[in-house]
């Protein structure tokens, strides 16, 4: 079955100081990129954010409500558009991303949700999650849970170390940009 694709787009990006989304990588913003990419191997594919990449856009409830709020909104933007098979969830701010990694994520054979492991991090911001994790999600929102460990520790998850992704990827494929140290270690330049 064919993965969705979720583009998460919606967070504050208070320590960096400027909309991630916005940031450009070989002249193309991350929101346009991550979505050029996610398109290639992902549908449908939607934003949970406010609609920076010209995908189709749902917000969360509440919006900053956090990444598991994020994808119970993008869930059920995926349910009402047909889509009820395994996801993609994909931050906005992975400029080393590309398209052999989210294929191999998408083609992974394990059953349900695949995590990279990478540095003993599990990378739940760039990972396919089953339609059994994202039907646990309204449950786990209810309980006050925000976060995707969260939803890690209550599903089948097949934590997929450097030695299944290494293939594909590196450890670099997976930093984010959080700060502006973060951006100048990615050779981003932040404006003004």
């Amino acid at each position: 079955m064919r993965c969705a694709g979720l583009l998460l787009t919606g967070g504050a990006s208070r320590r960096l100081g400027v909309d991630k989304a916005s940031l450009v990588v070989r002249d193309e913003r991350l929101a346009d990129r991550t979505a050029r990419l996610l398109s290639v191997v992902c549908a449908p594919v939607i934003e949970v954010g406010p609609g920076r990449s010209g995908l189709p856009s749902v917000r969360e409830e509440p919006p900053g409500g956090g990444p598991l709020s994020a994808l119970a909104a993008g869930h059920r933007a995926l349910v009402a558009a047909g889509h009820v098979g395994p996801a993609l969830v994909v931050a906005v701010d992975l400029p080393a991303l590309d398209e052999a990694v989210l294929r191999w994520l998408a083609e992974h054979p394990a059953p349900s949700s695949v995590v990279p492991i990478v540095d003993g991090m599990p990378q739940t911001l760039c990972a396919r999650y089953g339609v059994d994790a994202l039907a646990a999600i309204p449950a786990l929102l209810d309980s006050g849970a925000r976060s995707l460990r969260a939803l890690l520790a209550v599903v089948a998850v097949h934590e997929a170390p450097v030695e299944e992704w290494g293939a594909v990827a590196d450890p670099t494929t997976f930093a984010d940009i959080d700060t502006p140290a973060d951006a100048a270690r990615a050779g981003l330049d932040l404006p003004g």
